[in-house]
């Protein structure tokens, strides 16, 4: 079944942070809501709390560090009440600091909404923090997949964590 562009429920997050710069972060915002088709499954105040924004809504892109631009963009993708969030590696642009600040905003994105969210990224450590289902692809073709345990940890596979080999625990830490 063929829908045009502005009724499919995707929500998109680019490489670099495509903010209208004419537009104050609220402005932006709106300008993804503006897409909603049925009810809302994520509000846009769960959206700018979600990724801590609240005190950036009168900026202009301009006046953004790379964090905050990447931020506004995961929530104006949100804004738009997708079924779905692909977000094309949203920290390539971002530097080590940056990416360290923004992933906590991801872990919780994970935690909280109710929508799947494709993840594509080249980064292992990236994969390993915020993934639970992996998909392994070369060329177009898929190599493997499988749960985040099972396929991080193949020898056989084009993923590298680095110089060492890792293992991925799911645990809860109970005491410190």
């Amino acid at each position: 079944h063929w829908l045009p562009t502005h009724k499919r429920g995707l929500g998109y997050v680019f490489q670099e942070a495509s903010l209208f710069t004419h537009l104050t972060v609220m402005g932006n915002l709106l300008y993804g809501k503006r897409r909603i088709l049925d009810d809302q499954k994520v509000s846009l105040d769960q959206a700018i709390e979600l990724l801590g924004i609240s005190h950036l809504l009168d900026r202009k892109p301009d006046r953004l560090s790379g964090g905050e631009r990447s931020r506004v963009s995961i929530a104006r993708a949100l804004a738009a009440n997708p079924s779905i969030l692909l977000m094309d590696e949203p920290l390539a642009a971002l530097d080590l600091k940056r990416k360290q600040e923004i992933i906590p905003y991801l872990e919780r994105l994970h935690e909280a909404l109710k929508i799947p969210v494709i993840y594509v990224s080249h980064s292992a450590d990236e994969v390993a923090r915020l993934a639970d289902y992996l998909v392994v692809m070369e060329k177009g073709h898929v190599l493997a997949s499988g749960s985040l345990a099972d396929t991080l940890t193949r020898l056989d596979l084009p993923i590298h964590l680095g110089h060492d080999a890792g293992v991925v625990l799911d645990a809860t830490v109970v005491e410190v």
